[in-house]
């Protein structure tokens, strides 16, 4: 039986003794995709601490849908708007590295969303940089695996996830 209010750390705790595992976090990611010159092209952006090439993603917000979220992370961290799936086209696990130190394990749920607009300005412009590559390339760039994975997949046929 519950005794009173817990805060989100009690119960986090209460599941790792339950469990022996720090319990995993979900965050959200945008797969930024336009058709280009040359086929297929991905937007990738540096991630703040590491500078290594990631999707822009984050958490959700409360009651947010999750693809909105996806959206709305393209929009602060890259400066990008287009229309959003709401399927999602995979989902990966990777340690996110807090300010305190902890690495947390995270669930991403990833959603296309073509790019119908490039912002000049926009909210973290000076925090990272950003830049369009081919579908294999973009594979190629990301440190996770299945992420790589993910991106080749959607890239052989984006009309499979995008319908």
């Amino acid at each position: 039986m519950l005794s009173g209010p817990r805060t989100n750390d009690q119960l986090a705790e209460r599941v790792r003794r339950l469990f022996g595992a720090v319990p995993c976090r979900l965050q959200v990611a945008a797969l930024p995709w336009r058709i280009g010159e040359s086929g297929l092209e991905i937007m990738l952006i540096t991630s703040r601490e590491t500078r290594r090439w990631v999707l822009p993603k984050g958490w959700p917000e409360a009651r947010e849908p999750l693809s909105e979220a996806a959206a709305r992370e393209a929009g602060e961290e890259a400066g990008l708007s287009g229309t959003i799936s709401h399927v999602e086209v995979g989902r990966y696990f990777y340690a996110k590295s807090l300010a305190d130190g902890q690495d947390v394990p995270c669930e991403v749920l990833v959603y296309p969303l073509r790019v119908i607009d490039v912002a000049d300005k926009w909210k973290e412009r000076r925090e990272r940089e950003r830049r369009w590559f081919s579908g294999a390339e973009a594979a190629r760039q990301v440190a996770e695996p299945d992420l790589g994975e993910i991106i080749a997949a959607f890239s052989a046929d984006p009309e499979l996830y995008t319908a």
